[in-house]
């Protein structure tokens, strides 16, 4: 019976490879939770979680070469349950039984917030409404500067500029945004990231405007799954990436060509106006 269960326990290890092993809080009440935590977390040979009820940590233990941390927590909460690096969409949560409502944390601090005395707020107010009206303005803010950087073939200034937009990503609040498109910034958060480290990383305009392309079609679907505070022009060059073509958004109507700049400024057109 003893070598059996041996060779049980070996073989259950032996199901994840590359194993890499995190401690992560994820929030949660109840066996319920436990059940809905765990299986969304689990991904046969690749991704499983134990979790714990009254301290509120899993172990996540998962494949680290085919999957991350950030992917498993991810699934977690759009299964409905807040953690250390994801807050689940709202119609999420909702969905989960009466005995799983747990005490978010983090939207209990939104309410109190809200509820501050306007005097408190001072200068602040003025300077926060845009952002809390629209929490991805300073993204998309970031994203044109590094767009008219490469307009201009200035790779200084775009490094400069991509460098920003990594910040403001990281900054996003997710909490704030609205349900579908706190799910699409979730499946293109990593993405974004990706590029725009790639964009600041480098001064050269070609592998910049490579990775802007990537970075608009991302920066598209997240704008076009909510309601910007401003126009945007989503644009397009058939001639781009070797007649491929290649789209980027604007924050004006005309054309100002950032895969070619001075070469064919206004090469191209606006596909789309989303308001």
């Amino acid at each position: 019976m003893a070598a059996v269960l041996l060779l049980s326990s070996i073989l259950l290890k032996a199901e994840i490879k590359n194993i890499s092993t995190d401690n992560v809080k994820i929030a949660g009440s109840c066996a319920l939770c436990k059940e809905g935590i765990e299986t969304a977390a689990f991904e046969k040979n690749i991704s499983k979680a134990s979790w714990d009820k009254d301290t509120k940590m899993a172990q996540v233990t998962y494949d680290n070469k085919k999957t991350s941390i950030d992917a498993v927590l991810k699934k977690v909460a759009l299964a409905g349950y807040d953690n250390d690096r994801y807050l689940a969409p709202d119609d999420a949560y909702g969905k989960l039984e009466d005995c799983c409502k747990y005490e978010r944390a983090v939207k209990k601090d939104a309410v109190a917030q809200k509820k501050m005395p306007e005097h408190q707020h001072g200068a602040m107010a003025s300077t926060d409404k845009d952002a809390a009206a629209d929490p991805l303005k300073p993204v998309l803010d970031a994203y044109y500067a590094v767009k008219d950087a490469l307009v201009n073939s200035d790779g200084n200034a775009a490094s400069t500029n991509a460098t920003s937009l990594v910040k403001a990503i990281k900054a996003v609040k997710m909490d704030q945004l609205a349900s579908e498109q706190h799910m699409i910034w979730m499946k293109v958060m990593k993405d974004l990231d990706f590029d725009a480290d790639h964009i600041a990383e480098t001064k050269d305009t070609g592998h910049q405007r490579d990775h802007f392309s990537s970075l608009s079609d991302n920066m598209y679907k997240v704008i076009k799954s909510g309601k910007p505070s401003e126009t945007v022009y989503y644009q397009h060059c058939p001639m781009a990436k070797e007649g491929k073509g290649a789209n980027w958004l604007s924050q004006i109507p005309a054309i100002k060509n950032p895969y070619y700049g001075a070469q064919m400024l206004n090469c191209g057109k606006t596909t789309e106006t989303i308001k």
